[in-house]
């Protein structure tokens, strides 16, 4: 397992890595534009997280996931702390969840 000191230190070494495609979370799947997917809950595994927590500002919380689908397509999901139940499904909550 690979540690990181820094968003941009984790996001630069996963890329390196082959996690080149970066995810956007969505109410129940990941998409990204480029190439254009939509994966569900069960078409991913999460290979690794990162979480970072900002020493004085909430803000600077944050959770990177390295992500591979079904399919063998890679890459990273940058998300805040625990997604909220407002705006995801109970599937994606349950595959998002950072587990300690």
């Amino acid at each position: 397992m690979h540690t990181y000191d820094t968003v941009t230190e984790a996001v630069n070494g996963l890329k390196t890595r082959g996690y080149s495609i970066d995810f956007n979370r969505e109410y129940d799947c990941l998409t990204c534009q480029a190439p254009l997917l939509a994966l569900q809950p069960n078409e991913f595994e999460i290979t690794e997280v990162h979480r970072f927590e900002g020493n004085s500002d909430p803000a600077d919380e944050a959770v990177i996931y390295a992500i591979e689908s079904k399919h063998g397509e890679k890459g990273i999901l940058v998300d805040g702390f625990g997604p909220s139940s407002d705006t995801a499904s109970e599937a994606m909550i349950k595959k998002l969840a950072v587990r300690h």
